[in-house]
């Protein structure tokens, strides 16, 4: 799944909880649960899509936009990735652990 986004800027994910979060530029921006992509929600998100559909990646978790149609569309992929991580906010640093005596 991450080759179709790989025009979306630098792409990592990371093991999570049993399923995989998806970064660009290190802001998280989509989960991938249960083999199904989901991308947080953005107003510019939402423009793009048009008409999401929306779901929670996982019980108890808010609505994403959940992508099922155009997952094979490289373009289209990208540029949702692309405009929806504009809007997301940069992510907080990372507190230091204290080191033990």
């Amino acid at each position: 799944m991450v080759d179709q986004i790989e025009n979306a800027g630098q792409i990592s994910f990371k093991h999570m909880f049993g399923e995989f979060g998806i970064y660009s530029e290190g802001k998280i921006f989509g989960l991938v649960c249960d083999n199904k992509l989901f991308i947080k929600p953005t107003e510019a998100g939402r423009s793009f899509i048009k008409n999401p559909v929306e779901a929670p990646p996982y019980p108890g978790a808010k609505n994403s936009f959940l992508i099922e149609d155009k997952l094979e569309d490289r373009e289209w992929l990208s540029e949702l990735v692309r405009v929806s991580v504009k809007e997301l906010p940069e992510p907080k640093p990372k507190k230091k652990k204290a080191k033990k005596k």
